[in-house]
């Protein structure tokens, strides 16, 4: 069982989520789980959630777009553009649910080499407080854990 935690927070005021979580993986590998989609698609999501992914182009000025499907065939549709891919050390990337179009997120991925073990810092800037509330408020923290826990899984 891992000591390794993900750390969500959620200043009040705020427009941002920070999150951070250490993996016992250097950074090269840990960003080549982010940017590699056969390798995004074993990790990014809730279990219970088949991902498809339709594309996913992880470079400077790439696109990406997937779609979450639960066990009633309700699809969750996922969509962005990423702004800068700086291998192993940065992503910083849009991020928007069709289900709220219009409230896109600048997300900015960080890759901090702890010596063989890497930090993950991510930072979500919402176009307001009220939208990142109403995010929080539909449960995407557990999401994140999930995501993460899955992640470190893929890594070991």
């Amino acid at each position: 069982m891992s000591t390794n935690t993900t750390t969500i927070d959620v200043a009040a005021g705020t427009p941002f989520i920070d999150t951070s979580r250490d993996f016992d993986a250097a950074p090269e590998r840990v960003f080549q789980a982010f940017t590699d989609p056969e390798l995004v698609v074993k990790w990014l999501g809730p279990r219970r959630l088949e991902m498809r992914l339709e594309s996913y182009d992880a470079r400077t000025g790439g696109s990406y777009r997937y779609t979450h499907v639960d066990g009633q065939g309700n699809e969750f549709g996922f969509r962005g553009v990423f702004h800068e891919v700086q291998e192993p050390l940065r992503i910083i990337q849009t991020f928007e649910f069709d289900g709220a179009p219009g409230q896109v997120t600048l997300d900015t991925t960080r890759f901090e080499d702890l010596g063989g073990r890497t930090r993950v810092v991510q930072r979500s800037v919402f176009p307001s407080v009220e939208a990142r509330d109403m995010a929080v408020a539909s449960g995407m923290d557990a999401g994140i854990k999930e995501s993460m826990d899955r992640l470190e899984e893929l890594l070991g």
